[in-house]
């Protein structure tokens, strides 16, 4: 079976590269967008198992990019996990209400990263 493969869609090379080397140590395959309009393009083409959503991107939000990958049948399944320095009231609901299905504020928390994306992951191999 191959590994799960994950999206990451980040504009900040340090925190992709953080995130990167933490899914690689948990044995994923990774696939990189800098920006929410290449999130979308990549989710598409791609097809991942899981998506890891900046919500402050150029180009394109995250809001809207998560909005655009939901909107399409073929993607609508697959979990999105923002991953947001956005930590303020009302900011969680705001993520899931453009239909992130979890919310991770920043800095990250790498347990709490690796037990969510482990949660998804196995809801959707059920």
């Amino acid at each position: 079976m191959s590994s799960p493969r994950i999206l990451i869609v980040e504009d900040n090379p340090d925190n992709r590269t953080l995130v990167t080397d933490i899914l690689l140590a948990m044995e994923f395959t990774v696939i990189e967008a800098v920006d929410g309009q290449q999130g979308v393009d990549k989710a598409a083409e791609e097809h991942p198992d899981l998506i890891l959503m900046d919500l402050s991107l150029p180009q394109m939000d995250g809001w809207t990019a998560t909005r655009a990958i939901k909107a399409n049948p073929d993607l609508a399944h697959i979990p999105i996990i923002a991953l947001t320095a956005h930590a303020m009231v009302g900011d969680r609901e705001k993520a899931l209400e453009a239909g992130c299905d979890d919310y991770i504020s920043k800095p990250i928390d790498l347990r709490e990263l690796q037990n969510k994306i482990l949660h998804y992951l196995s809801d959707s191999a059920e």
